[in-house]
């Protein structure tokens, strides 16, 4: 599972991060896992035309990453996660990924801010943080 930092690591591309998020993603092709942002990361990064070109070329160019809609089953799975915590909504779209995570049977959430991730994947022995 990607957050908003390591996804906006792999648009912007030339940085220690986004070289560590291209060899998590190499790991997970080879195992055979999936790489997963859930869509709310999308509108945290979505910021205007040249933000969004960014994020569009990356999405357009990344062929081993799986978007995750929020439906309505994926809703009440993410707002256990915060309440599982009793997190507010600062923590929403880190709840998606760790929500993913879950859904997902366990894996690795990459992040820049490894705290929060790790509140909210506490409850989880299945899902580790790897900070970027």
């Amino acid at each position: 599972m990607l957050d908003v930092e390591a996804v906006s690591a792999l648009a912007k591309g030339q940085s220690i991060a986004s070289g560590d998020v291209r060899a998590a993603m190499e790991a997970a092709r080879r195992l055979d896992r999936d790489v997963v942002v859930p869509s709310v990361i999308l509108a945290e990064l979505y910021r205007g035309r040249n933000h969004n070109q960014v994020v569009d070329s990356l999405l357009s160019r990344e062929t081993g990453v799986m978007l995750r809609d929020t439906d309505r089953p994926f809703a009440r799975l993410v707002g256990g996660v915060l309440g599982a915590v009793g997190a507010d909504s600062a923590l929403l779209a880190d709840a998606h990924c760790a929500a993913a995570a879950v859904e997902s049977g366990g894996g690795v959430i990459l992040t820049s801010d490894s705290g929060d991730m790790e509140r909210l994947a506490a409850n989880y022995p299945n899902i580790h943080i790897g900070q970027i």
